[in-house]
């Protein structure tokens, strides 16, 4: 299921049934489309669905017949990103078509989240199974990509690149680190023990200063200062902190609480949390669309 929530009243909307287990979405960038990976739950599941944010309804269930327990969704020069975990693959939709269009096996286990460098020539990938991150480097020509595996702790899932494309940190639910890697380099240039106890989402504030990490395990978010590489805040936000949503200009940051059934607003500036949204059953995964 999918709640639509107007952040000026916080108040669900609509709510618009998916397929089996919507773990993330993405929105287009005119804000008209929502496409959410149907992750699934004990049977791995294989659809996206298209959303019409305008009439509120699932336009359709896109079937992506082999491909498997598909996530880390994003949308990117028109298309759809994301992950096949089963596959060890990413692949790529175009909603134009109704075609899966390409598709690259990355030969890494558990290949979970994906993220876009703010220019789009770049793009990591978190391999749960592998303990890596994968690197992909758009050629010349635009067409093609390279691959490079970067091994990092245990069992990275959250990740984000940061807005100067610099440095990319993962956060490592296996052994309660965060590996930062520099991404000109291509290797890992520090670890932070920051003994989580089982991180779920990482993400960059858009002016690049602070870092947000969810902390599935000890039901806590950590506030980190992205220069000092130091802890700023952890605070304690109910059961099972997953996605974590950060507004484009900054201001505050939504967190999903699985938990307790609820949405989080943290205030940037203070780190405070300001209110608390309820939802359906165990959100997870949020996108901000704007309508142009």
């Amino acid at each position: 299921m999918l709640s639509i929530i107007d952040p000026a009243t916080s108040k669900t909307i609509a709510r618009i049934p998916t397929g089996d287990g919507p773990h993330e979405i993405t929105a287009s960038d005119d804000g008209k489309l929502a496409f959410v990976a149907n992750y699934g739950a004990r049977t791995p599941g294989n659809t996206i669905s298209v959303i019409d944010l305008v009439a509120q309804k699932e336009l359709r269930r896109m079937e992506l017949g082999a491909l498997r327990r598909p996530h880390g969704i994003t949308f990117a020069d028109a298309k759809i990103w994301f992950t096949a975990e089963q596959n060890r693959l990413i692949a790529r939709y175009d909603p134009a078509s109704n075609q899966i269009d390409w598709l690259l096996g990355l030969g890494q286990n558990g290949t979970h989240m994906l993220v876009f460098s703010k220019d789009r020539s770049k793009i990591f990938t978190s391999n749960i199974g592998s303990d890596s991150l994968t690197l992909l480097e758009r050629s010349a020509d635009s067409v093609g990509w390279s691959a490079t595996n970067i091994s990092v702790g245990k069992g990275p899932e959250g990740a984000d690149i940061s807005p100067d494309g610099r440095e990319c940190w993962a956060a490592n639910s296996g052994d309660g680190s965060i590996s930062i890697i520099e991404v000109a380099a291509k290797k890992v240039v520090a670890t932070l023990d920051v003994q989580t106890g089982r991180s779920n989402r990482l993400k960059f504030s858009p002016d690049g200063k602070l870092v947000l990490v969810s902390d599935l395990g000890n039901n806590a978010l950590l506030v980190l200062d992205a220069a000092s590489r130091k802890e700023v805040k952890r605070l304690n936000l109910g059961r099972q902190p997953e996605g974590i949503l950060i507004v484009p200009d900054g201001s505050r940051a939504y967190v999903a609480v699985a938990g307790e059934s609820a949405v989080a607003v943290l205030d940037l500036k203070t780190l405070d949390v300001t209110s608390r949204i309820p939802t359906g059953k165990g959100p997870d995964g949020m996108a901000w669309a704007v309508r142009h």
